[in-house]
């Protein structure tokens, strides 16, 4: 049991490792490389490339309040939120790998844009995907990775919780 414990949380701390490398890798490759505001379509007008930094959190927002709010908004409750979910992935025995990765995956996105903020200030954007129907706003990598772990964590909650349905009402 202690094995298959280790093993699970050796498996959070790659996922944390790898999505915190290839979100930090990618912004380290798009501001040595790509010039603010330049845009590179890379297909078609589908998934565009360009440089922009982002003082705020989701699509800006937040840029203009006073520093020293800031610093609590978005560096410090956002470290406590993490901490706790780190903490939880820890030490929670019965969680689904579907919320085990969720929560892995918010948690590395999560701290990817926290440390450019405490580092830089702000937060390197350079993804523009136009699906058609909609489009996003200009993201990075943390950002997919916290969207693709909010997504898992409530689907997988969702199954759990139809599971619990279906138990109870067979009692």
């Amino acid at each position: 049991m202690k094995a298959k414990r280790a093993l699970r949380n050796f498996l959070v701390i790659v996922i944390l490792i790898s999505n915190i490398s290839c979100d930090q890798i990618s912004k380290d490759i798009v501001r040595q490389n790509i010039e603010y505001n330049t845009h590179i379509n890379v297909i078609s007008k589908y998934l565009i490339l360009t440089k922009v930094e982002n003082t705020g959190a989701f699509l800006g927002l937040g840029n203009s309040i006073p520093r020293s709010i800031y610093k609590l908004v978005m560096i410090v409750l956002p470290l406590i939120v993490i901490g706790y979910a780190f903490y939880y992935l820890m030490k929670r025995n019965n969680l689904s790998k579907l919320l085990i990765i969720g929560i892995s995956f918010a948690i590395g996105g999560g701290f990817g844009n926290i440390y450019d903020r405490i580092l830089y200030g702000s937060v390197t954007d350079f993804l523009y995907f136009d699906f058609v129907l909609f489009h996003t706003g200009i993201v990075n990598m943390a950002d997919i990775s916290v969207t693709i772990g909010f997504f898992m964590i409530i689907y997988g909650l969702s199954i759990n919780q139809k599971e619990f349905k279906t138990v109870t009402i067979e009692k």
